[in-house]
């Protein structure tokens, strides 16, 4: 392709890791997906099976397609890959060279991009911030595994957190297996049966993680709460016999902070404190002693209490970004229930903790230290948008999804939740600040500063 009258621009960071160690964490799957802005349009369809010489594809609106085609010649093992755009997926002709570098240094390791591209460097100052951000961020988070390679099963693999996670552990070098409830179709699939999970299925696996569960978004009537109590209660504590039978070391359990019920006030909440008394609360209840009852001496057992994920590819921020962009966005009800969130890269930094951690066990909330009121929350979604947070979100629309049970026990639920476990174990969460993470997830930059 022809990048005659385009402008290269640099992009530098040091690692502190060994040349090897941070070129080998960019030739293993899930790379990709895990330097990929999350703000950005463009879904990835497939990863380079090389960097010598793969394509990685990229799907945008209107059946329009990204081909990433790396290049033989100016690839140095260890030391250098390139990738060239090698379609026409925008109307308006978009020329892209990128070269990434590696060099050994003082301190560790230099990564270097090189982008020749006619895009001005405003647009993609804020996709190599948040690229590099990552690459440390996630290189820093693996060392908890002390160069282990582990074999890791996971149950709710295609979903938001499931795809994030595994993406996060192939390239810290592990393996995943997914479980599937149909047969098996690829070499990472194995099937299992929610009702009589065979043991064998967990054969050779270091950690089991169960992320599976009907939504919990959804009109609160008799048979979706039925759904989503089937779907935890029973599946969750056979499957965590059959990994005790097959002799897994760790099992790790999603669970929820809906566990403390809808509104516990200003309370301060941590793994001691009592449950809830609404239905939610019940059912999380229940879903950790079905899981915590299958422990043994051979078995460690975490429930991973999960606050409000942030992440732009799905959940509620997915939905408030769209009102927010449109200048729609503002406190839902009165703004002052509080909002206990987690970034989803934390959130698989701690299930990474939960599977390598022999400290942990029982309940673990994975919360932010800094839980905000949910006007707070939304001022900072304004900020990070550049968007007014002044209109109040009507009810309605969340009584129209949930029902009104529903909207009481989740979009207007205040529970004040802190990570102590985590925090007694010294724990290093990469966001502490709400509004640094979102703008750190959506690309956002302060106004008026320089990129």
């Amino acid at each position: 392709m022809n990048i005659i009258d385009a402008t290269v621009h640099e992009f530098g960071q040091t690692v502190p890791l060994p040349r090897d160690d941070v070129f080998a964490w960019h030739t293993r799957p899930g790379a990709f997906s895990r330097l990929q802005a999350p703000w950005l349009p463009g879904r990835i369809i497939r990863e380079a099976e090389s960097l010598r010489d793969g394509t990685a594809v990229l799907a945008f609106p209107a059946g329009r397609r990204w081909l990433a085609q790396h290049l033989p010649e100016e690839f140095i093992e260890g030391g250098q890959f390139a990738d060239r755009l090698a379609s026409r997926p925008f109307v308006v002709p978009v020329r892209w060279h990128h070269r990434h570098t590696f060099k050994s240094v003082e301190g560790g390791t230099s990564v270097l991009d090189s982008v020749t591209t006619v895009l001005p460097r405003r647009l993609i100052d804020p996709m190599f911030a948040y690229r590099h951000r990552q690459l440390a961020d996630d290189l820093r988070a693996h060392q908890l595994a002390a160069g282990r390679s582990l074999t890791v099963a996971i149950t709710g693999a295609s979903g938001l957190i499931g795809s994030a996670l595994r993406a996060f552990l192939t390239t810290g070098g592990h393996t995943v297996v997914r479980l599937v409830r149909c047969p098996a179709q690829a070499p990472d699939e194995r099937e299992w049966d929610p009702h009589a999970p065979s043991p064998e299925a967990l054969a050779g696996v270091d950690a089991v993680v169960h992320l599976a569960g009907h939504g919990i978004a959804g009109r609160f009537t008799a048979e979706h709460w039925r759904q989503m109590r089937a779907s935890r209660v029973g599946p969750t504590g056979r499957l965590a016999h059959a990994a005790a039978t097959a002799g897994v070391p760790v099992f790790v359990s999603a669970s929820a902070i809906g566990y403390y019920g809808a509104d516990r006030g200003d309370e301060q909440l941590g793994e001691q404190s009592a449950a809830g008394r609404d239905f939610l609360a019940q059912v999380v209840r229940d879903w950790e002693a079905d899981a915590l009852g299958a422990a043994t001496a051979d078995l460690r057992v975490v429930t991973v209490r999960t606050g409000l994920v942030q992440s732009p590819r799905g959940g509620a921020l997915a939905l408030q970004r769209r009102l927010f962009a449109a200048g729609l966005g503002g406190r839902l009800g009165s703004g002052d229930q509080w909002q206990s969130w987690i970034g989803i890269d934390d959130l698989l930094d701690i299930y990474l903790r939960a599977i390598l951690d022999e400290r942990l066990e029982g309940p673990v909330n994975a919360v932010a230290p800094r839980p905000v009121p949910q006007h707070q929350h939304a001022a900072a979604l304004g900020h990070a948008l550049h968007r007014p947070a002044l209109i109040p979100t009507p009810t309605l629309g969340p009584r129209l999804l949930l029902g009104r049970e529903g909207t009481r026990e989740v979009a207007l639920a205040s529970q004040r939740v802190v990570p102590t476990r985590l925090t007694e174990l010294g724990h290093r969460f990469r966001f502490t600040d709400v509004e640094d993470l979102l703008r750190h997830l959506l690309g956002s930059t302060i106004p008026g500063q320089d990129t």
